[in-house]
């Protein structure tokens, strides 16, 4: 997830062929084949909607998935949470589960568009967070026409590196207050910063020019912990739960909206 050219996202797509590795804005061709779905599901409890959103009596609730690259996760994670109602006021509480996957690469997009196997539910649209007018535009577009004014829960996983490297500090920060001014909870997979190292150490081995921001960076350490502290003190938000840490060693933390 980053800003970016289409002509450097071509010639990205390009680099990939012949090294998957080679993704400055976090595109990876082949991400789920190393990171697959279960990793994240395995840890976020199937009741999850149930629990914050439909006990609240919504008729549709709305999920949005920042960052879903070619759309297996959204549409894993879909079905992982629409699970069978618990008692007939769930049944009528349920409502309708719609959810938005968006990514910056529009080749990824494409495809998650063409192996979707539920479109009525699900939607995919390219889409640059970074760019505030046009990505303002298309969200609220998507959240007026099924008569809401917040997402009920917004899932961004893996995301907050890639926009934190290419756009700096405050970049990052701007995506964290972007994402709580439109949900009402958020789940948040932010990357260590050991991953940083990791993905600027591949840029210099295949040749590529590093990040922009890497080394005048100063939010650093605990990347999950100072995301947390600016959504509590700067975006109305509180840490409801932690569901642990994935096998890759990053935390996933649920916030609510006080």
């Amino acid at each position: 997830m980053a800003a970016c050219t289409t002509e450097k996202l071509e010639s990205d797509a390009f680099d990939e062929i012949n090294d998957p590795g080679a993704a400055p804005y976090g595109n990876f061709i082949n991400y789920y084949t190393f990171n697959p779905p279960e990793n994240r599901l395995s840890l976020i409890p199937k009741t999850l909607l149930q629990d914050l959103v439909y006990s609240d009596s919504h008729g549709t609730t709305l999920m949005l998935d920042v960052g879903c690259n070619s759309g297996e996760l959204s549409v894993a994670l879909y079905r992982h949470l629409q699970q069978k109602p618990r008692s007939e006021e769930d049944t009528k509480a349920a409502g309708t589960l719609h959810l938005l996957g968006f990514d910056l690469d529009e080749s990824l997009i494409r495809r998650a568009q063409q192996t979707n196997p539920l479109p009525t539910n699900i939607s995919f649209i390219p889409l640059d967070i970074t760019e505030d007018t046009e990505s303002r535009s298309q969200l609220e577009g998507y959240l007026n026409r099924h008569g809401c004014s917040r997402f009920h829960v917004c899932v961004c996983l893996a995301v907050t590196m890639w926009v934190h490297l290419n756009h700096g500090d405050s970049g990052l920060l701007e995506l964290l207050s972007r994402l709580a001014s439109i949900s009402q909870y958020l789940l948040l997979e932010a990357q260590p910063w050991k991953c940083y190292r990791s993905a600027a150490r591949r840029l210099r081995k295949l040749g590529r020019c590093d990040f922009d921001h890497f080394k005048t960076l100063r939010i650093r350490g605990d990347v999950a912990q100072h995301a947390t502290e600016h959504l509590e003190r700067r975006c109305g938000m509180e840490l409801l739960q932690s569901f642990g840490s994935t096998a890759w060693d990053r935390k996933l933390l649920l916030f609510k909206r006080k």
